[in-house]
């Protein structure tokens, strides 16, 4: 049998595995190539980058170069316009100084000069021996002396001359007491007629007396029975509550507002001299360094230095004085403590603390320490005092005082007797001591209330503290008070008190940092509306050549500033006083969060903002916290007229110390970017940067700017740093 033919291998399909094995080197090839084509293509892409970075790079030596070519120019430039704006705004100043002396010298009204001590000092002698006692006759006194006195504080913030410094002290003190003394004389005028003038329906006597600085509510307590609690002066929003001790007795309560807040001014001076190692600072001189070496036991004292001493041992003692005639009561019941707190009260700082010079002597609240705990020896225990740089004291103060009754007079046979003390106005001491008490009354005193609606003249963005004064330390205190309640519908506040004392409502300093945003854009030649949306409320103010105006949809408490113009300065204390404060200091970075910027090139920016401020509009950029201590960004365009500014012209401008430039990125853009705009260059001044994309009548308009203007944008922003602070 023939063996059997084989099947021919041609044309049998291949297996799984070759199939498998055949597909697995298709797919290796086309990765192979994917892989070459990607290498190709990345590494055309590499080269790509590589050109544009050395172009790029090129480009930016190349604009550094021009830069650097024109840099000497440009900066002459601008130092001409900035010299050219100081000289003529220095020299308005000095003339207006000059003006309003010789108006002073022409008006012949009797008022003394400021400047002269010894016109001073005949002034408050001759009012010292007036006997006039009539308070609305006192209280026109009164404003006379709190223009002078007001006279007084801008030539000490402005003083440079040490003795000048304290002569100005000198005499704001001696008024601040002969004030407050003949406010007790009117007072107590008015209280020997209480019996003539008491009330038909209770039975007791309640008057109130106001003008433009103050409000007095006075009390008698003629019927002294056991069910009253307390009273209300509806007039004025000013009431307050006794306990039955002080119920059934001969006295009488006065709750004098004032609207300045002498107090504070005094608590200043008394910080200084309690954290001053040489005393002679208070008078504005320069600090001696703690490492300075003292004169050994056996050395003598220059006679200039004796004097010094001297000088500040009266000073003292007249701040001593003042405090215990500003508050009677507090200073005859903590007398025997102040003599031992004013030898051993020492700041947390110690002897190497520094103290302020007298430019800041008196200035808008720049007086204290970030916090200070003054300690009390002979109590054995720490008092922790007001920060006056954190909290501001707002509305003016209350004093909250108890009198005995004065001896009232009687009728007899057509005659009126009275009995005449001839210690004057004496202070009811409460805490009653326990041989004051009667047998069924408890040795222990209750507190005493009082209620007060919120000034009209004061924005609270947030519900008032409130503080009381100690005599003792001559400093607000929040402790001793209880019982607080607010009520924001009826703007009421209410406490009680240990005693009776002095107090003053408070609020945060900086409560309405960091700003939100902020806008500087033109109105027109020489105007501008600068806005700032602030934490808690939003305002702007338009600038109109020197002159400004607060605009803001909070009107309570506001009002008398609202659509009125004024001086920059005179805006900024407006609206300290009123609780809006957008303004700033050298210690705002220690309660405020800040974008940490140099503060040269910050001021930098504002000046050369102030000059373009009547053709560019600036901007908050959300970018300014993310690039830099050394570098600033804004957003800028060219704008004219009183409309918004569109929204898609702003372009973003990064600022150094060296040189500014126009950014390629965008406010919307997705991280912060230094890469130049393209087509753009570099300047080493802003204005010229600005100027490459500006229209030849933006130009014109910013060399027409007028000098006061470009000063008054220029304080407002440097007043509040929007670039710091936002």
């Amino acid at each position: 049998m023939p063996p059997k033919k084989r099947k021919s291998s041609k044309g049998r399909k291949p297996t799984k595995a070759q199939k498998a094995k055949q597909q697995q080197e298709e797919e290796e090839e086309e990765r192979r190539l994917r892989e070459e084509e990607e290498a190709q293509l990345q590494a055309e892409k590499d080269e790509q980058e590589r050109l544009e970075r050395e172009k790029k790079e090129k480009e930016t030596k190349r604009l550094e170069l021009k830069d650097r070519e024109r840099r000497e120019d440009e900066l002459n430039r601008l130092r001409h316009l900035l010299e050219e704006n100081h000289t003529a705004v220095t020299k308005w100043k000095a003339d207006a100084v000059e003006k309003a002396k010789w108006e002073r010298y022409m008006r012949c009204d009797g008022a003394p000069d400021p400047e002269v001590q010894r016109d001073v000092n005949t002034y408050i002698s001759l009012w010292r021996d007036d006997p006039e006692v009539n308070i609305t006759l006192v209280l026109r006194q009164c404003y006379s002396a709190l223009q002078l006195m007001e006279e007084l504080e801008v030539l000490l913030r402005d003083a440079t001359d040490p003795q000048e410094g304290q002569k100005y002290q000198e005499g704001l003190i001696d008024l601040q007491q002969l004030i407050h003394s003949k406010h007790d004389l009117a007072t107590e005028e008015i209280l020997k007629s209480a019996s003539e003038n008491a009330d038909t329906e209770t039975g007791n006597m309640q008057t109130v007396v106001k003008d433009d600085n103050v409000t007095l509510c006075l009390w008698a307590n003629l019927n002294k029975s056991p069910r009253f609690k307390g009273f209300n002066f509806e007039e004025t929003g000013l009431g307050f509550e006794l306990p039955k001790q002080l119920a059934v007795s001969s006295i009488a309560v006065r709750i004098l507002h004032t609207r300045y807040d002498h107090l504070s001014l005094l608590a200043m001076m008394a910080r200084l001299k309690i954290r001053s190692p040489s005393h002679r600072s208070l008078a504005g001189g320069e600090e001696v360094p703690a490492d300075v070496d003292e004169p050994e036991q056996g050395e003598t004292k220059a006679e200039g230095e004796v004097r010094d001493d001297d000088r500040v041992q009266q000073q003292e003692q007249r701040v001593d004085e003042e405090v215990q005639s500003t508050h009677g009561s507090e200073g005859m019941k903590s007398a025997a403590s102040q003599q031992s707190t004013r030898t051993s009260a020492q700041p947390a700082g110690g002897r190497g603390s520094q103290i302020q010079t007298q430019m800041e002597a008196l200035g808008a609240r720049d007086l204290t320490s970030p916090s200070v705990q003054l300690t009390v020896m002979d109590r054995g225990e720490s008092v922790q005092v007001v920060d006056l740089m954190q909290l501001t004291p707002l509305g003016g103060v209350f004093f909250y005082d108890v009198f005995h009754l004065p001896p009232q007079a009687h009728y007899v046979n057509g005659w009126k007797i009275r009995q005449v003390l001839k210690k004057g106005l004496q202070v009811f001491p409460y805490p009653m001591e326990k041989a004051h008490l009667e047998d069924n009354d408890t040795l222990t005193c209750p507190p005493v209330g009082v209620s007060v609606m919120l000034p009209d003249s004061v924005v609270f963005l947030e519900a008032p503290q409130v503080a009381r004064w100690d005599a003792a330390v001559k400093q607000w205190r929040m402790d001793g008070i209880t019982d607080v309640s607010y009520d924001e519908a009826e703007a009421k506040i209410s406490f009680k008190m240990d005693s009776f004392q002095a107090f003053v409502l408070m609020q945060e300093t900086y409560a309405n940092l960091p700003f939100q945003s902020w806008e500087l854009r033109p109105l027109g030649q020489d105007s501008a509306l600068f806005t700032i949306n602030g934490a808690l409320i939003d305002l702007s103010i338009t600038i109109q050549g020197n002159q400004c105006m607060l605009h803001s949809e909070q009107e309570k408490g506001l009002s008398h500033l609202l659509g009125k113009w004024m001086s920059g300065p005179a805006l900024q204390r407006a609206m300290l006083n009123s609780g809006i404060n957008i303004f700033v200091n050298e210690y705002t970075e220690k309660y405020v969060s800040t974008c940490g910027k140099d503060p040269l090139t910050e001021h930098a920016a504002y000046e050369q903002m102030a000059l373009f401020a009547s053709a560019c509009a600036f901007s908050w950029s959300k970018w300014n916290a993310k690039c830099g201590a050394e570098h600033l960004v804004m957003q800028v365009c060219e704008h004219h007229g009183p409309d918004p500014v569109p929204k898609g012209s702003w372009s973003l401008y990064l600022l150094g110390a060296q040189r500014s430039q126009k950014l390629e990125m965008t406010e919307k853009s997705e991280a912060f970017s230094p890469e130049h705009y393209s087509g753009s260059e570099f300047h080493s001044a802003f204005i010229h940067m600005l100027e490459d994309n500006m229209s030849p009548d933006g130009i014109v308009r910013t060399r027409e700017c007028n000098y006061m203007y470009v000063d008054t944008v220029q304080s407002l922003l440097c007043a509040t740093r929007p670039l710091m602070y936002s």
